[in-house]
């Protein structure tokens, strides 16, 4: 067993890939703050059982690779699973654009402390297991 595999390990690595989803989400919400009829969207977190295990039949995604040029090889699978939040906002401009910055940006400034968590946990996870070891 990889030291990867452990539940709480593998539940921290997909919390931080959420976040990293999340954060791309929430900046092209921001980046189309004046576009007309742009719905602002989200993702719905992921839930883990007191094990560090989704729930039987929950979808746990994987982030896709980025290419960035034509000469990159092209990567296997489809884009993002997690599954978005669907949910419009209670403020529609006349343009039909329901962005409102503010909840945006909460909503990044929120994001990022949550990230910086989970990866503070996932480090001193893997640096308690490596003393227990001997590793270190």
């Amino acid at each position: 067993m990889a030291i990867t595999d452990l539940p709480t390990l593998s539940a921290l690595r997909a919390k931080m890939q959420w976040h990293q989803e999340r954060q791309r989400v929430l900046a092209e919400n921001i980046a189309n703050s004046d576009t007309p009829n742009f719905r602002p969207r989200d993702l719905v977190e992921p839930k883990f059982d007191k094990n560090g295990l989704p729930p039987p039949g929950a979808p746990m995604g994987t982030l896709p690779m980025a290419r960035t040029s034509a000469s990159h090889m092209a990567a296997i699978g489809g884009g993002p699973s997690f599954p978005q939040d669907r949910k419009g906002g209670y403020e529609t401009r006349p343009a039909g654009n329901a962005v409102n910055l503010e909840d945006e940006m909460l909503k990044v400034s929120q994001n990022q402390m949550d990230y910086a968590a989970a990866t503070s946990l996932y480090s001193r996870s893997l640096n308690l297991l490596k003393t227990a070891i001997g590793k270190r």
